[in-house]
């Protein structure tokens, strides 16, 4: 039986959480006896609440024995919460555990206690580049999950999924990984080398435009052209023009320069950082051509959706503070 901690941080994805643990709890069913055995650990002698209003009551880790299995779950802020109390405390439990494995924005925290130097691993597809900067001890992969051995990590819920068949397989068994994935109804086809997605799923691409779109994907910050493109798709460029245009109805510049924009919004609401900043990581070479695309996008300045996030999520604060 593998003696499992799972290590909750404050705002943590409530899927996130339900994918690290409800495998375990479909694979002691499957397996008609307990293979895991598991209990929940917080930062500090406080509760945690999830993103959707769940507690988890304090455990403080810096309490919690050791353990064969060592799950890391955080979403939002993971540096922020990652004290030097409570890296001392990973470091020690890692120190025994066969396995320390994160999920989201638990590999960051595992980075920070320096328990990725040497590996490879991976996090959310939104932080790889910073995490990437961050952390140059580590080997940082775009996958869906990365087993390195004696770590494990895996960029969000879907892939931390995977991760944890993975995990289930390799210490009993496929048999028992193919039967906690049937009672998800769960494909798990997918190779965890393959780099997480992020097209919407509404989007109807062909073959041809999916892999355009991945490779816009991976040149945000320095777009390339689009003959390049086409040349890596053994397309001319009047072909590719087509396939955009009679498949999504819009031209492939058109589409790059939304991929841009999408990512300078997730960057304006979702960070601090400077808006020059912002422009140079969407692939502008000025803030001021990127603030006429992005107001002729969303209909607003880039510093006025901050400033109206902000007062959303201060309002959202104040109002969880009450309750």
């Amino acid at each position: 039986m593998m003696q499992t901690t799972v290590l909750v941080l404050e705002a943590t994805n409530t899927l996130s959480f339900a994918a690290a643990v409800d495998p375990m709890r479909a694979a002691n069913r499957h397996a008609a006896q307990p293979v895991f055995d598991w209990h929940f650990a917080t930062p500090s002698t406080r509760d945690v609440t999830l993103t959707s209003g769940l507690v988890v009551p304090a455990a403080p880790l810096n309490r919690a024995p050791a353990c064969d299995l060592l799950i890391v779950v955080a979403g939002f802020d993971p540096e922020r919460q990652a004290t030097p109390a409570l890296c001392a405390s990973l470091r020690r439990i890692a120190t025994s555990a066969q396995v320390v494995a994160g999920i989201d924005g638990g590999p960051w925290v595992m980075a920070r206690a320096g328990l990725l130097d040497g590996y490879k691993a991976t996090t959310h597809w939104e932080d790889l580049q910073d995490f990437t900067q961050q952390f140059q001890n580590v080997t940082t992969l775009d996958a869906r999950f990365v087993d390195s051995g004696a770590r494990m990590t895996s960029g969000g819920a879907a892939p931390a999924i995977e991760m944890m068949l993975h995990l289930i397989a390799l210490h009993n068994g496929a048999a028992l990984a193919d039967k906690v994935a049937g009672s998800f109804i769960y494909d798990i086809s997918r190779g965890p080398a393959r780099p997480q997605g992020r097209q919407s799923l509404r989007i109807p691409h062909t073959p041809m435009t999916a892999r355009a779109h991945d490779i816009m994907q991976t040149h945000l910050e320095d777009p390339i052209p689009m003959t390049a493109i086409a040349r890596q798709l053994g397309l001319s460029l009047r072909a590719l023009q087509m396939q955009f245009r009679n498949r999504l109805g819009t031209s492939p510049q058109a589409h790059y320069l939304a991929l841009r924009l999408a990512d300078a919004d997730r960057l304006v609401t979702l960070t601090a950082l400077p808006l020059h900043d912002v422009a140079l990581r969407s692939g502008f070479g000025s803030q001021s051509s990127c603030a006429r695309a992005y107001r002729q996008q969303f209909g607003t300045a880039a510093r006025q959706r901050r400033a109206a996030m902000l007062a959303l999520n201060t309002a959202s604060d104040a109002g969880d503070a009450r309750r």
